[in-house]
C-alpha cells in the first residue's frame, strides 16, 4: 500500500459506516458545533478512520507523513458528507484526531503546555494538572474507559511493556523522558488511572533553580557542584513530587565530560548532557512471571562496565547494599536518590533496606558502611504553596559509637504563610565549616570562607 493510497482506501470503503450530520438544533448561535456534539463527532470520526484505513501500512510512515495523511482523510470524510462546523473546529477537529490515532488524544494539549509538570488522569472522567506546584482540574474528559485504556496501552507497548488483567501495573516513559505510571481495573476500582510526570523539553540548570525558582541560594549551588567535581559521593533525599530527579540532573551535569558514566533507573528518565553515558533500565517479569531483570543486578553488572560514577535513579530495595560497596571500592561521586521525609530518616531507610539483601549483616555493619560510602545528604522539599526547596544539606561526619553523626550546613527556616498562601522563609548557613573544605581543596575546588557565614541570609 503506497503512502497517498489513504484517500483512496476512504473513498473504495466510502458505503460503510454512514456519517452522522450534526443534528440543527444542537448549533451554537455562531455557527459551530456545541462541546457534546463535537466530541461525538469526533468520536464518530475516529472509528470511521479506524475501520476504513489499513493501520499496518500506516507503521512505515513517518509522523509528519502520516499527519498529512490523517488530515487530508478527515478533509475527505467532511467533504463527503458537509456538516455545520466553523473552520476553526474543522482545524481542530483535524488536530485531535490526529492526537488520538498517533498521539496521547486530549493529553497531547496538556503534553503541549510547559507550565504543566504533573497530568493525573482519575479514570476517563477527571482529568487533573499540577501547574506552579498546584492541582487543577481540566475540561478534559475522554469518551469512555475503553477510549483511556487505548492511550494506555499505546504509551505502554512503544517501551516493550504490557498491560492488562494479569498484569494491571505498569511504569513506562515517553520518548521525550516523561514518567509513566498506569494501573487498571480490577486493582483500579473506579477505572484505569494514569499518572503521567513530565520534564522540561530544555532540562533546567543550576541558575534557573538558583535565581528563577529560589530552590537554593548560590552559595548552596557553589557548595554542591564543588562537591560533585570532587567527587564526594551524595544521596538526595525527599518526598514524593519534592524535585529529587531534577536536582540529581542537574548535578550530575558538573561532570567531568572525561568520565564514564552508567546509569540505573526503573523507568528511564534522567536527562544527562555528556556524551559517555550508558544508560541501563531494569525489565518486569513476562507473562509466566521470568525474565525480571532488577536494579540489583543492572548494579552488579554495572561494576564489569569499568564506571567512573554510577548514578542510581532512586534506591528502592537491597540495591542500596551494592551501591554502598560500589562507593567504598572506587567509584566514589556517585549519586541517587531516596525517599525520605529528613536526612536521618534517609539514614534509617537505606539500612533498612540493607537488610532486604538478607546476608544477615549487623546493623553496625550496614552503618559503618554508609558513614564511609555517604558523604552528603541534601534533603528536598515540596512546600505547602507548591515551592520546592533544598531544606538542609547536611554532612555525614563518621560514626559516634553506634550512630551515624552528622552535622548540618545549610537549612531553609520557614517563618510563616502570607495572606495569599506563600510560604515565607529563609536559607541560612549554621556556621559550622564542613569537613570536606579540605577534601574539595586538595581536588582543586576552592570555596570562600564566608560562604559558611551564619549572617548571610537568603530569602
Amino acid at each position: 500500500m503506497r503512502m497517498t493510497d489513504i484517500r483512496d482506501v476512504l473513498k473504495r470503503n466510502g458505503e460503510s459506516a454512514p456519517f452522522m450530520p450534526v443534528p440543527a438544533e444542537r448549533k451554537r448561535v455562531d455557527g459551530g458545533a456545541d462541546r457534546e456534539t463535537y466530541l461525538k463527532l469526533k468520536s464518530r470520526l475516529h472509528l470511521q478512520m479506524l475501520e476504513r484505513l489499513d493501520l499496518t501500512a500506516l507503521e512505515s510512515m513517518t509522523e509528519s507523513r502520516l499527519r498529512q495523511e490523517i488530515a487530508a482523510a478527515v478533509g475527505a470524510l467532511l467533504e463527503a458528507t458537509p456538516v455545520p462546523i466553523n473552520e476553526s473546529e474543522r482545524r481542530m477537529l483535524v488536530r485531535d484526531i490526529q492526537n488520538e490515532m498517533i498521539g496521547l488524544g486530549s493529553l497531547e494539549l496538556l503534553m503541549a503546555d510547559p507550565a504543566v509538570s504533573d497530568i493525573l488522569v482519575n479514570t476517563a472522567r477527571q482529568v487533573y494538572v499540577e501547574r506552579g506546584g498546584r492541582l487543577e482540574l481540566t475540561p478534559i474528559t475522554f469518551n469512555d474507559d475503553a477510549h483511556l485504556l487505548r492511550i494506555i496501552d499505546r504509551i505502554v507497548s512503544r517501551v516493550g511493556r504490557r498491560i492488562d488483567e494479569s498484569s494491571p501495573m505498569v511504569d513506562a516513559r515517553l520518548p521525550d523522558g516523561s514518567r509513566v505510571n498506569a494501573i487498571i481495573p480490577p486493582i483500579a476500582i473506579d477505572g484505569p488511572v494514569l499518572s503521567i510526570r513530565r520534564f522540561a523539553a530544555i532540562p533546567l540548570r543550576m541558575d534557573d533553580l538558583v535565581h528563577l525558582h529560589k530552590t537554593l541560594t548560590p552559595p548552596m549551588a557553589q557548595v554542591l557542584e564543588g562537591l560533585v567535581r570532587a567527587r564526594v559521593s551524595m544521596l538526595i533525599s525527599g518526598g514524593t513530587g519534592s524535585g529529587k530527579t531534577t536536582l540529581l540532573n542537574i548535578l550530575s551535569g558538573c561532570i567531568s565530560p572525561g568520565e564514564r558514566i552508567v546509569t540505573i533507573e526503573d523507568a528511564a528518565e534522567l536527562q544527562l548532557q555528556q556524551q559517555h553515558v550508558v544508560r541501563l533500565e531494569t525489565r518486569p517479569p513476562n507473562i509466566e512471571g521470568k525474565g525480571e531483570i532488577n536494579q540489583r543486578a543492572l548494579l552488579r553488572n554495572a561494576l564489569r562496565m569499568r564506571p567512573d560514577r554510577i548514578i542510581i535513579g532512586e534506591v528502592r530495595a537491597s540495591e542500596v547494599l551494592d551501591m554502598l560497596q560500589a562507593m567504598n571500592t572506587g567509584h566514589d561521586g556517585s549519586l541517587t536518590t531516596i525517599h525520605a521525609n529528613t536526612p536521618r530518616d534517609a539514614l534509617s531507610r537505606m539500612e533498612s533496606m540493607a537488610s532486604m539483601a538478607g546476608l544477615g549483616l549487623p546493623n553496625e555493619t550496614t552503618r559503618q558502611q554508609i558513614a564511609s560510602a555517604i558523604g552528603v545528604i541534601v534533603q528536598v522539599a515540596r512546600l505547602a504553596d507548591g515551592k520546592r526547596r533544598v531544606t538542609s544539606i547536611q554532612e555525614i561526619t563518621g560514626m559516634e559509637a553506634d550512630v551515624v553523626s552528622m552535622q548540618e550546613i545549610y537549612r531553609y527556616e520557614q517563618t510563616g504563610i502570607d495572606a495569599e498562601g506563600r510560604v515565607r522563609g529563609h536559607f541560612r548557613a549554621t556556621g559550622v565549616r564542613p569537613s570536606f573544605v579540605d577534601k574539595l581543596h586538595a581536588r582543586g575546588v576552592d570555596l570562600a570562607e564566608d560562604m559558611f557565614d551564619p549572617s548571610r541570609r537568603f530569602e
